[in-house]
């Protein structure tokens, strides 16, 4: 299938910038066995988000000993990770150090979102989440092993495209999906039970990571966005509508990797038509009047098509009371300070963000309410390309 591109806009030989985002908290315990990979993620994560350092900064950062530091440096340095740029410019008593770097333009990731209904859109990037070159691909309503066949040409495609060596690919898919990139259902997709990171490793030849596409859309939020992580919520609008939530800098995954599915909460029954709502409609999960059947993209259009732009901004102001109903006890429950809204800004950015907001304000305490910000993702369509890069970070390189 072919594709569409769109020009290199990264900046070959550009200087490797001083660091990248922040880290995210660590979740799990590390266990014995797996002490030499979690010091090597420690200096790597070190140097990706502080920039050049000092062995010596190193160990001071990282809590390591000098020596057990020059051997991880020695050793990703022989790999090409890591390079030596010179004394420390700066004037110190004693013997100037040597800083070392991390060579994020010297590596690419491939990153690709399933989100939108109609198209995959993918991206070559640089460590750092600049775009080197893009690809999108029409699904042409397909689904299925069909879809997984769309995907793995277009991750072939990227891959072709990169001219440095490929870390791995990231991508970012609706539906349920666990830790180990298995979806455990994708209704719009039409997967179910479906092994996809391992399928597409084995086919493509490269470590494949996915995760949830709302997930994604928020771990690149706050790690190139500059989106708070006390309390963020990212909802995505596309085929379905998804969220992904960061909680004191550690994502949150709930119980059957399922958190964020706020899409298939019911905001319409029957007391909602008795009171002049449409009647209920049904879902791809099988039940009726989800949040999903009023707010994704085939929804949005169907219902704004052919009508005068105040038409159109009442009925976007109904979907997004909807919304704030189902955002309200998030909001409360969980304490957040931003809500991120990822789709097309002509549909989301308007009527419908403005009336989520105050539908909010209005059944939330106003302690809790009034200082929300409900507002569009910085990233634009970027944003889960980046945390579509970022997985690949954390899955191969231990950079979270």
């Amino acid at each position: 299938m072919a594709a569409t591109e769109t020009t290199r806009t990264a900046r070959p030989g550009a200087p490797a910038p001083r660091g990248v985002g922040r880290a995210l908290r660590p979740t799990a315990k590390v266990l014995p066995e797996h002490a030499r990979a979690h010091n090597r993620a420690l200096v790597l994560q070190h140097l990706f988000h502080e920039g050049p350092s000092s062995r010596a900064d190193l160990a001071r950062s990282t809590g390591l000993t000098r020596v057990t530091v020059s051997d991880l440096v020695s050793v990703l340095i022989s790999e090409g990770l890591v390079e030596e740029l010179g004394l420390r410019p700066e004037g110190r008593v004693g013997k100037p150090a040597t800083l070392v770097g991390m060579r994020t333009e010297e590596f690419h990731v491939v990153a690709v979102d399933l989100a939108d209904d109609a198209s995959l859109r993918g991206a070559v990037m640089t460590l750092t989440g600049a775009v080197v070159a893009r690809r999108a691909v029409s699904l042409d309503g397909r689904t299925g092993d069909a879809a997984v066949a769309v995907l793995e040409d277009l991750c072939r495609e990227l891959l072709a495209a990169a001219d440095r060596p490929v870390v791995g690919v990231g991508i970012g898919s609706p539906g349920v999906i666990d830790s180990s990139g298995y979806v455990v259902a994708a209704p719009n997709r039409g997967w179910y039970e479906l092994p996809l990171a391992a399928l597409l490793t084995e086919r493509l030849g490269v470590p494949v990571q996915v995760a949830n596409d709302a997930n994604t859309h928020a771990l690149g939020e706050y790690t190139y966005g500059g989106a708070t992580g006390t309390g963020l919520m990212v909802v995505t609008v596309g085929q379905g509508v998804g969220a992904g939530i960061v909680l004191d800098g550690a994502l949150v995954r709930g119980r059957g990797d399922a958190a964020g599915e706020i899409g298939h909460v019911t905001v319409v029954d029957d007391r909602d038509v008795r009171a002049g709502d449409p009647l209920p409609q049904p879902c791809a999960c099988g039940r009726e009047g989800c949040l999903e059947t009023l707010l994704s993209l085939p929804a949005l259009r169907r219902a704004t098509a052919g009508r005068t732009p105040e038409e159109s901004d009442a009925v976007l102001a109904s979907v997004g009371r909807k919304l704030g109903i189902a955002l309200a006890p998030v909001v409360s429950a969980l304490n957040l300070a931003e809500v991120l809204l990822s789709g097309p800004p002509e549909l989301l950015d308007g009527a419908l963000r403005v009336e989520a907001l105050a539908t909010v304000r209005a059944r939330t305490m106003p302690l809790l309410g009034q200082d929300l910000v409900l507002r569009m993702g910085s990233l634009d369509e970027d944003g889960a390309l980046s945390g579509a890069a970022a997985l690949v970070l954390s899955g191969q390189l231990g950079v979270t």
